[in-house]
């Protein structure tokens, strides 16, 4: 099991530095929500004059975070002295600012250490692990022509598609379509939908089911987080994995007989530390586990990367989504990914 340390780093000899950046998405992305053409990031750098941490957060409109907001938690922490992450927890709410920080922090402890920070958290760690890949939210024809796409390149190499994670918007009553029609052209792929809170009760008794036929193996958070209780009176022919209603190991006790699987996003629980409290956590409670991420660059990918070897679904593409990436970001081979060369992060 994982062991989360303190990194008793002290604040008066470190300098940190947080700035905004943009990435051009390579197309527009959308979901039930709304849809982009960009993402913003916010980048922190820790440093003691010879080694330097990198963090990455990533703003969540969904939790009335902004650019603005994050960096100005960001700045509220340099004041505080004797800076370590179980300090930082008390100090920032989880959230992207406490996530750039925290995932700095860790990487410039293992930096001062010489060892990675896998190591000095002893995570498990798997080579190669399987990515899904997100089909943005669409028409049914577009949707199963991304699908064919991604697929296309699996087949060339001799291998069966990756698993693909559709997303969904039950006001349109057409989502039920969007999955046969990426089923039709893509019939290997393991599918996963998110619903991103869009469905009703109505919905999902109607559509389910069919799903079910379909072969869907998971389906994430269709109903909006504070009607968690609604699951309770429905069945579950496929798993339901909460998002949304899931941020931190305080959620868990609700959602017991709710959800079976957690969504677990550094974004959301505030950085490795809270995201490995929130794995073993679940654990204990009997839920399965989710590895996530937001629409981001590698540096992001690189912590939550080292959760992945524990979990049944990985959905780490984040980078995938991009027009470019970071230098030394992750390299994606038929829907794998490894871990992060020391230059990106860890």
């Amino acid at each position: 099991m994982w062991n989360v340390t303190a990194s008793h780093v002290s604040l008066n000899t470190l300098k940190i530095e947080a700035r905004k950046e943009i990435f051009p998405l390579n197309q527009p992305f959308r979901i039930s929500r709304g849809s982009r053409t960009e993402t913003s990031v916010i980048t922190v750098t820790v440093s003691d004059g010879q080694h330097t941490g990198r963090g990455e957060g990533v703003p969540i409109a969904r939790y009335n975070q902004s650019a603005d907001s994050v960096l100005a938690q960001i700045e509220s922490i340099q004041v505080v002295d004797h800076l370590d992450r179980d300090k930082l927890q008390q100090l920032l709410p989880a959230g992207a600012a406490r996530n750039a920080l925290d995932c700095a922090l860790w990487e410039l402890e293992a930096k001062r250490s010489g060892k990675h920070v896998w190591e000095l958290a002893t995570i498990p760690i798997t080579d190669q692990i399987e990515t899904s890949f997100t089909i943005s939210l669409d028409t049914p024809a577009k949707m199963a022509a991304a699908a064919q796409g991604y697929s296309k390149s699996f087949r060339e190499h001799g291998g069966a598609p990756g698993p693909l994670k559709l997303k969904l918007y039950g006001g349109d009553d057409v989502d039920l379509a969007r999955v046969e029609a990426v089923h039709e052209v893509a019939p290997e792929a393991r599918l996963l939908i998110d619903a991103n809170e869009s469905w009703s009760v109505e919905h999902y008794r109607k559509t389910v089911p069919a799903l079910a036929e379909l072969g869907v193996e998971l389906i994430e958070q269709p109903f909006p987080a504070d009607t968690d209780e609604v699951l309770e009176t429905l069945d579950h022919p496929i798993p339901i994995c909460a998002d949304e209603s899931c941020h931190t190991t305080a959620d868990l006790p609700r959602l017991k007989n709710s959800y079976a699987v957690i969504n677990v996003k550094l974004d959301k629980t505030g950085g490795l530390t809270g995201a490995l409290q929130l794995c073993q956590h679940a654990r204990k409670n009997n839920f399965k586990l989710l590895i996530g991420c937001m629409v981001c660059t590698s540096l992001s990918i690189a912590p939550a990367r080292l959760l992945a070897s524990n979990a049944e679904w990985v959905d780490l593409d984040g980078p995938l989504l991009l027009a470019r990436d970071r230098d030394h970001g992750f390299h994606y081979q038929n829907g794998k990914i490894g871990m992060p060369v020391s230059e990106l992060w860890g």
